[in-house]
């Protein structure tokens, strides 16, 4: 019987269709993306991962027992290390060495900053809700980009591109994905009418910032001059 999560991603159908059609994604899967491309994104994925690792703390901190407070707060542990010494490790693979201080995109900020405000001011089950499409949707498209990128990972192993699609492909990703998604169908059989329409909105914001954050990837988006 299809639960509360469920309802959230089948209302996202269209965002997440968009993901999936993003040309960033599709170069990404056959191997053919530029490096630097590549690289830009995982500059702006690390930025991006030290804050969501605060929003995972902070939600943590606000769980409604010991066992979702654990799940939440080794989520925050596993983005903040392991993560980010993947990105670390790939970055320092050559071609897509980074030289430069990277500074956050206005959708890297943005979305950061959302979550991180969301986590702290939200009620515990919009929070949830907000940090919910990260994991599912990355586990998403890495399972399908996995399946396009067959000939990338036979040729190389060792290929950045297919070292970041195995990270998320893999089975302890997917377990807490899975982790993830129960704790937002514990939180919202206990929400109230208001508060599971918050999280659906939440949801739908998160999942537009997934959107935004990988085609600015690959279309640039400079800060104004000034």
């Amino acid at each position: 019987m299809p639960g509360y999560t469920d309802e959230l991603w089948s209302q996202t159908e269209s965002l997440r269709a968009a993901i999936d059609d993003l040309e960033f994604l599709r170069r990404l899967g056959d191997g053919t993306l530029a490096p630097d491309v590549f690289r830009h994104y995982l500059e702006q994925d690390a930025l991006y991962l030290a804050g969501y690792a605060k929003a995972l703390a902070l939600l943590a901190a606000r769980a409604p027992d010991p066992t979702r407070a654990a799940f939440w707060a080794k989520a925050a542990a596993t983005a903040a290390v392991e993560e980010a010494a993947l990105h670390r490790d790939l970055l320092a693979s050559g071609e897509i060495t980074s030289a430069a201080t990277p500074i956050p995109s206005p959708t890297c900020l943005g979305y950061v900053s959302y979550l991180i405000a969301t986590a702290a001011t939200e009620p515990y089950p919009v929070a949830a809700a907000a940090v919910l499409p990260c994991f599912w949707i990355y586990a998403d498209v890495a399972k399908r980009l996995a399946a396009q990128a067959n000939a990338v990972l036979a040729a190389n192993p060792d290929h950045p591109y297919a070292r970041w699609i195995a990270a998320y492909d893999a089975p302890e990703f997917q377990a807490e994905v899975a982790g993830a998604r129960a704790a937002v169908e514990a939180a919202a059989a206990t929400a109230t009418a208001t508060e599971r329409t918050a999280m659906a909105a939440a949801f739908g914001y998160a999942t537009r910032y997934e959107l935004l954050f990988w085609d600015t990837a690959l279309h640039s988006q400079p800060w104004p001059e000034g």
